[in-house]
């Protein structure tokens, strides 16, 4: 959607989705806590959620 959107209408979209990463964070940790998942696997998705959050933060700034 922010892809999308005119510049002035991209921050809304962008901070709902990073939002949803830090909830997607609390998840894998449950998960992680929880053994409900490969501990080698929880951890190479945290590294890539990792990298969305760096590059969502970078386009968060470049539209502030």
């Amino acid at each position: 959607m922010a892809k999308n959107a005119t510049k002035p209408f991209k921050a809304p979209y962008l901070i709902k989705a990073s939002s949803q990463l830090e909830i997607s964070r609390l998840k894998l940790r449950l998960m992680l806590e929880f053994k409900l998942v490969n501990e080698t696997k929880i951890f190479q998705l945290q590294a890539k959620l990792r990298e969305i959050g760096r590059m969502l933060g970078g386009w968060l700034k470049s539209v502030k």
